[in-house]
């Protein structure tokens, strides 16, 4: 395959502005219920229900379609479900997997998953 035949591929910084904004509103979510500078597990618990409603059945998140990027099944092209996506926002949620990165920018997370990050249409 050819560079030109590759399919374009979100960079790293669109990746991360979305999760910072995704975090960001997960915490002040969380706030409703918990505190989430002495609750810990507030804020990755609504992290990884987001994940699954908003990846599982749109392919997007709200930070995702800010930055115009979408996360879609390897196989299929379409959105992923929400129990693939529960366990892509469990692993997320880890730190660590998403660190692991392939040369296709595809961390551990996505490769477990069976996702792809790619623009959005």
């Amino acid at each position: 395959m050819t560079d030109a035949s590759l399919p374009a591929v979100p960079s790293l910084a669109r990746r991360f502005g979305a999760l910072l904004l995704d975090w960001m509103l997960c915490v002040l979510a969380a706030g409703i219920f918990a505190d989430p500078m002495r609750d810990g597990w507030a804020a990755p618990v609504v992290l990884i229900a987001v994940y699954t409603v908003f990846v599982g059945f749109f392919g997007q998140t709200p930070g995702m379609r800010l930055a115009k990027i979408t996360c879609l099944d390897v196989d299929k092209g379409h959105p992923v479900g929400p129990l693939k996506a529960a366990l892509r926002g469990t692993l997320l949620a880890l730190v660590i997997p998403a660190l692991i990165m392939d040369s296709e920018r595809r961390g551990l997370h996505d490769r477990v998953a069976g996702t792809l990050i790619r623009p959005a249409a």
